[in-house]
């Protein structure tokens, strides 16, 4: 019988064990080559030439590559952008998935009886129409409590919502959009949010009139709905911002509701303290 020595044996097992991990570091390089990829793309677009000089003004506030990149966005996904507004997001998020990916936008009713949604949605339409960035963006509705239906279920990788919580808290939809938002997407999806995060000494206004929501108050919300939060970042905090303005979130730019009384020192303060936070819809 051939003998084994010591040595032998060592060496058999240092083998085996880098044969196990050679494909581990492989996966790893490779997810992380993708998320490179995906920043080096969202870098792109940011400065791409569909974008107003007004909207790349609001990018240091907002921060748009490294909010995406944290959320875990890639270009094969299926995303929904919730009440896109006048679109300063969809400017980023509709090109980035044109090409490989699905994107809802789920906003305004041109249908309501308000003229404000119904010029809203029709501005939205038509900025949708104006380039051809947006040429695969499927607009829907996001009307709750009676239209809600935002995507196809359990189809979305990712639902994105930016700025929105105090509106719905104001108007008392916000179990029905987050329910909705729930069922759009698949098990294992991220809810994706950033919101004007107010003092966490004062107590939540149930109905957010000075637009600003308590971080813990937010979680709370989207763990009633059944999501999992998952993390939590600082790209998007203010410390200059006070929260106690006159005029609510609405002091600071872009808003500027006070006009030209203290503009310049809104200015000096920049958009408002925001949280970001991520979750996630548990597997079955």
């Amino acid at each position: 019988m051939k003998k084994i020595t010591p040595n032998k044996v060592r060496k058999t097992i240092n083998i085996a064990l880098l044969s196990a991990f050679i494909p581990a570091l492989l996966i790893l390089g490779t997810s992380a080559f993708a998320g490179d990829e995906s920043e080096a793309a969202l870098i792109r677009i940011v400065d791409g030439e569909h974008r107003s000089d007004a909207s790349k003004a609001r990018d240091p506030y907002r921060h748009p590559v490294a909010t995406l990149s944290f959320f875990g966005i890639k270009d094969d996904m299926t995303v929904v952008e919730i009440s896109p507004g006048g679109g300063w997001y969809t400017e980023i998020l509709a090109p980035f998935l044109k090409d490989r990916g699905t994107f809802y936008a789920a906003g305004y009713d041109p249908d309501s009886s308000q003229a404000f949604f119904q010029r809203s949605a029709k501005r939205f339409k038509e900025k949708m129409q104006s380039d051809e960035v947006y040429s695969q963006v499927n607009i829907t509705v996001l009307a709750p409590p009676k239209k809600i239906h935002i995507a196809p279920e359990g189809s979305a990788d990712m639902v994105l919502t930016f700025r929105n919580i105090h509106n719905w808290m104001s108007s008392g939809t916000a179990d029905d959009v987050y329910q909705a938002m729930y069922s759009a997407l698949k098990p294992g999806g991220i809810l994706a949010v950033v919101e004007h995060r107010a003092n966490p000494q004062i107590p939540q206004d149930p109905q957010a009139g000075s637009g600003y929501v308590r971080q813990d108050y937010a979680i709370k919300l989207a763990e009633k709905a059944g999501f999992k939060f998952v993390a939590s970042s600082e790209i998007n905090a203010n410390p200059k911002d006070s929260k106690d303005h006159p005029k609510g979130v609405w002091t600071l730019p872009p808003s500027l509701a006070l006009q030209d009384k203290d503009r310049d020192k809104y200015l000096v303060i920049g958009e408002s303290d925001r949280f970001t936070l991520k979750f996630v819809k548990p597997e079955r």
